[in-house]
């Protein structure tokens, strides 16, 4: 198809690789689909370079596949947008070389997106081009319906929001009852891996794709990134691979996947994926539908292949916490990005970029990620989240982190997990309470205190678990909100019971720790 034809341009985002979208229901020569690398996408946080490279080759994927099913697509790599300083530039420049008489656009799901895309919208109208913005075609709850669920500044409990998406969608429901009995069964899917469960882990599937192109495309152009890239990619960048890899999640990791969904180990090859599906990526840049995803589990459900347990966790995470963080995202933004209820501005240490840590968790933990661009919800939560909450970190160096480590980091799921469920700087707009937690629940729900040089039992010493008298310091610090809580409020009794020069140890511990992040 001749892109002269053209009369219509239409975005596609880089998470918006949704084949199934109304858009392509129909071949339309008068229609030219823009796909491009952006340095304003690769330069406004410092990504990990499997996150670009995985998000640079599914685009480039997804426009050969829709070229090849007849669709004029103009793909353009930052060779050909060097001389593009942002999106409004380069689509201007389009619609000029190319006669446009009409813009389209899916809704983007970054709020920074949505504002830079709706202001060109406005200046285009005003030069009497035509625009229209369509959605995505991808979510469960319309996005249209947020504010009517969702209000600002206000908490929703995430177990209600699931509930009524589990009977809207008729998901693990029977005559208007969930299936099983219980709405959830996390309470079952908190054990810890033992010695004889690791042979259990199975490896992956991954994928080997070249990503030298891009990683020189990369190189030549300057772009910064963190993290290890190999010469191959191994995360599912098209619509077969993610297909393949839920497969493989259904058949050889939904089984174990509830039971130890909460685990962590570092005595296992591959410790890093354990029983999670990896579908995350694919599922953010929209390859797969989350229907599709639940569906598919749902069948395993039903074909005795997994238990209730594992597959009630699994759909919970994408039906219910997937759809919700969403929900928050837009009911808050702007001004959620600058959450920061305790008004803390510490930085990041400096093993936030190369693992280098006496703490076995959190070196475990920031290792993985740099090395595969993944760490699993708990890894997220309760060991760098919990951290950088205990420790007072600044919300928006936290933010920045986790969007730009995780290759399935996109503001509006990490934004939300990160400054409201890690950290508590939303002030309770998510969470009930902060999720904090000494070294205990790491060693209650991971093997690695026993390779630690600091001691998981001790409070005070020079030895002790850095973590149990950050804890401390932070409950202690916050007593007058905290103790209010029914949820938490009761564990100031174990404070109350300790010596004061005990507690004056402990604190004091604290102290040091916060004013030497680099030294432990």
């Amino acid at each position: 198809m001749n892109p002269s034809m053209a009369k219509t341009l239409r975005l596609i985002l880089g998470d918006q690789l949704n084949a199934s979208h109304a858009w392509f229901k129909t071949k339309d020569e008068h229609v030219l689909y823009a796909i491009a690398e952006m340095k304003q996408e690769t330069d406004y946080v410092r990504h990990h370079a499997q996150k670009v490279c995985a998000f640079f080759m599914a685009m480039e994927g997804f426009a050969e596949a829709l070229k090849k099913a007849g669709h004029n697509v103009c793909h353009l790599t930052l060779d050909d947008t060097i001389d593009d300083p942002d999106l409004p530039s380069l689509i201007t420049r389009l619609i000029n070389e190319n006669g446009i008489t009409g813009f389209e656009y899916q809704r983007p799901d970054e709020y920074r997106l949505k504002e830079q895309l709706s202001q060109l919208a406005s200046t285009l109208e005003s030069s009497g081009l035509q625009t229209h913005c369509v959605d995505t075609e991808h979510f469960l709850l319309p996005f249209e319906e947020i504010d009517k669920q969702f209000k600002k500044d206000t908490h929703l409990r995430m177990e209600t929001f699931y509930r009524k998406m589990r009977k809207r969608f008729d998901v693990l429901m029977l005559d208007g009852k969930p299936v099983g009995g219980k709405w959830n069964y996390d309470a079952d899917n908190r054990k810890k891996l033992k010695k004889s469960d690791l042979a259990l882990i199975p490896t992956p599937l991954t994928f080997t794709r070249k990503t030298s192109d891009v990683a020189s495309r990369l190189k030549r152009h300057g772009v910064t990134t963190l993290g290890e890239l190999d010469d191959v990619m191994p995360w599912p960048v098209t619509r077969s691979e993610a297909l393949a890899v839920l497969d493989f999640f259904i058949e050889e990791q939904l089984p174990n996947f509830g039971q130890f969904q909460d685990a962590m180990t570092c005595q296992s090859p591959h410790s890093w994926s354990l029983f999670h599906s990896r579908l995350s990526f694919a599922l953010n840049a929209k390859i797969l539908h989350p229907m599709q995803v639940i569906n598919a589990v749902l069948a395993a459900y039903e074909a005795e292949s997994a238990s209730i347990q594992a597959v009630e966790g699994f759909i919970r995470q994408v039906l219910g916490w997937r759809e919700y963080v969403r929900g928050v995202y837009w009911a808050n933004m702007p001004d959620y990005a600058d959450k920061n209820h305790y008004g803390v501005d510490r930085d990041l240490p400096a093993f936030f970029w190369d693992g280098k840590t006496g703490m076995r968790c959190m070196s475990e933990a920031i290792s993985q990620s740099l090395t595969t661009a993944y760490a699993h919800h708990i890894q997220r939560l309760m060991v760098t989240g919990n951290f950088s909450l205990l420790a007072g970190l600044d919300p928006r160096q936290v933010d920045e982190w986790y969007l730009g480590i995780y290759i399935d980091a996109i503001e509006w799921v990490e934004m939300p997990n990160t400054r409201g469920m890690s950290l508590f700087a939303d002030g309770g707009i998510i969470a009930t309470k902060p999720y904090c937690a000494s070294g205990s629940y790491i060693n209650r729900m991971s093997d690695y205190c026993s390779n630690c040089q600091y001691k998981v039992k001790e409070k005070s010493s020079d030895d002790a678990c850095p973590l149990n008298s950050l804890y401390w310091d932070f409950m202690v610090s916050h007593r007058e909100e905290l103790t209010k809580n029914p949820r938490i409020g009761m564990i100031f009794g174990n404070w109350d019971k300790l010596a004061d020069d005990e507690q004056t140890a402990i604190r004091q511990r604290a102290s040091w720790i916060k004013e030497n992040l680099n030294e432990i």
